[in-house]
């Protein structure tokens, strides 16, 4: 177990140290872009493209703007696969192939399918377990922390936004320090009431700073990767205490 959370950590540190948009700081996807905004974004060009665009796209917010960077991305990934190179991130990501209004259709499907699942298992408990159960309130709470993690995942697969971006990961924290608080009810909250409110004070604290400096600080890809991954390390170590 020890081996395993170091790993863990290891790879979380490596994801933080990595530079990770080597495709959007190329030159020629940065002038691709700025002659696709000049050519189509603005003026006539910019109502022929609205009337163009299918309707589905604009209810899902694809602007003019994000259709070039989509279109600029796939000529850069083009020329590096001609050169020989690795197909390279672009803002933090790897390239998909969209498909109608879905940014990342498989990701999207899995996250939906991950909410059903989650939403079935819920229904089953709520049908099989009495309401008086003692880990009952915990319990589907924590489901539907996890229907939300899984909506919003969902959402930000389908358009990444920075909103949807912001929303999966603030949920996906959620999710961890909910199954922790999940873990400390089921071991030691049902004989000490008292331990388990100031641990979920703490754990709610803790989510509260991690928002904070993610939303009004810097959002860092590689902190909130390492953040989590160090979480889901303690959680690890202390449910199997």
């Amino acid at each position: 177990m020890a081996g395993r959370t170091a790993r863990l950590v290891l790879l979380a540190g490596a994801a933080a140290l990595a530079s990770g948009s080597q495709g959007d700081r190329e030159p020629v996807y940065r002038d691709c872009v700025l002659q696709c905004e000049e050519r189509n974004c603005s003026g006539g060009a910019l109502k022929h493209f609205r009337s163009r665009q299918p309707i589905y796209m604009s209810l899902a917010g694809w602007t003019c703007r994000d259709d070039c960077k989509y279109e600029c991305m796939w000529v850069t990934v083009g020329l590096y696969l001609q050169e020989g190179h690795k197909v390279p991130q672009f803002h933090g990501k790897w390239p998909f192939s969209r498909f109608l209004f879905f940014q990342e259709p498989a990701s999207a499907v899995a996250s939906f399918l991950n909410g059903l699942a989650s939403l079935v298992m819920l229904c089953r408990y709520r049908t099989s377990v009495p309401a008086s159960s003692p880990m009952y309130p915990t319990c589907v709470t924590f489901a539907w922390v996890s229907l939300n993690a899984w909506f919003w995942s969902t959402v930000f697969h389908t358009r990444d936004t920075d909103l949807t971006e912001k929303m999966d990961y603030f949920c996906a924290s959620t999710v961890i320090l909910h199954s922790i608080y999940l873990c400390c009810v089921r071991t030691v909250g049902l004989q000490h009431p008292a331990v388990v409110s100031a641990f979920r004070a703490l754990l709610l604290l803790m989510l509260t700073a991690h928002v904070s400096y993610l939303s009004l600080v810097h959002f860092d890809y590689g902190y909130n990767l390492a953040a989590n991954v160090a979480i889901a390390s303690w959680k690890m170590i202390a449910c199997t205490c």
